[in-house]
């Protein structure tokens, strides 16, 4: 539910009613527009029907929402939202490129690749210190040397970084240096992991799960915005379909679809959809014509070697014309280029 408090209501008649929500075991999130104050209720909605909460002094309506991700639809919050890594907006009215290696494999490895990533005009640095692999005997990332290399990098360049945590156990290890974590594909729907990232103080970048659908991609972001956390950026990475001549098949109308139901900003990423190297321009190309606040890349300095999915990461050559197509269509679709921090660099 959402309570709209009138112009006039005061910060006591505001104060009473979320005392009273609370008084029957709901939460209370307050967010204040520019002319009115808004009240999103999470908790038993029949409980909170008979409070008579119409008629406390200050409420001016209350709504009964219909979809149950109450915190991060568009009902609770109608302007959309930008989220900010270390001043690095991703939202709407800027084109936010994320890149860098899917794995961090030795120090000059993810230097390269965050140089690489740099001249691609990124202003976050992706890079795995943790691997959720198929494979048990896959690569599984290097762990907690993996995010010191990440933060040397960060030093040496500038570039906040974006880097993934599989286990709700290592939640506060992985925030020591990340400045944005990420919740992959497979641990979408890992409740546990998710409240503990919503709890982190961290913005965190959500990726749909392979098979979810958007509602329940909306409610995976519900459990991290439930425990206090909003700062969320939803990515689209491609769902698993019948078609087997792509990696994943990049749902696109996702773009615009979660954007017309949720506030959060959408990116999309064209590497794990196409799952190919020659895939990843078109597949930008239509991430930004759509309407994606952002994309985030696979770079590599020699993916002929990488331990993790080489096949799909851009080399040096790619970056020219991947930077003038997101260049050209960001001013074409009227945003602007995120750029890196200056007090960072």
């Amino acid at each position: 539910m959402v309570i709209v408090m009138s112009a006039e209501a005061t910060p006591g008649q505001i104060g009473s009613v979320v005392a009273l929500v609370e008084s029957v075991g709901g939460s209370a999130f307050v967010t204040r527009g520019t002319s009115r104050v808004l009240i999103g209720l999470v908790g038993d909605v029949e409980r909170f029907l008979l409070l008579g909460l119409r008629a406390l002094p200050g409420v001016s309506r209350v709504m009964r929402i219909s979809t149950p991700y109450k915190l991060v639809s568009r009902e609770h919050r109608p302007e959309r939202s930008t989220v900010e890594v270390c001043g690095v907006p991703i939202g709407p009215g800027h084109l936010t490129v994320i890149a860098g290696p899917c794995a961090v494999e030795t120090p000059e490895q993810t230097l390269q690749a965050a140089l690489m990533a740099r001249d691609l005009g990124a202003a976050l640095l992706r890079g795995g210190a943790y691997k959720p692999r198929t494979s048990p005997y896959a690569f599984q990332g290097l762990g907690e040397r993996g995010l010191q290399i990440l933060a040397d990098v960060r030093a040496a360049t500038g570039l906040p970084i974006v880097t993934e945590v599989v286990d709700a156990r290592d939640v506060a290890l992985v925030a020591q240096y990340a400045d944005m974590l990420q919740i992959g594909t497979r641990n979408m729907q890992n409740f546990a992991l998710l409240q503990a990232v919503g709890q982190a103080g961290k913005p965190v970048l959500l990726k749909r799960g392979m098979s979810a659908t958007v509602e329940e991609w909306l409610m995976a972001a519900e459990y991290i915005a439930q425990r206090g956390n909003l700062d969320i950026v939803l990515c689209e990475r491609g769902i698993r379909t019948f078609e087997t001549a792509t990696r994943n098949t990049l749902d696109i109308a996702a773009v615009p679809v979660a954007q017309r139901l949720s506030h959060l900003p959408v990116i999309v990423d064209p590497s794990h959809s196409g799952g190919r190297r020659d895939l990843v321009l078109p597949l930008t190309r239509a991430a930004v014509v759509a309407g994606a606040d952002g994309v985030i890349v696979d770079v590599h300095p020699r993916p002929e070697v990488a331990l993790c999915d080489g096949p799909q990461a851009l080399v040096a050559e790619d970056l020219p014309e991947l930077a003038r197509a997101v260049a050209d269509l960001a001013a074409f679709m009227g945003r602007r280029s995120a750029e890196v921090f200056p007090e960072l660099v």
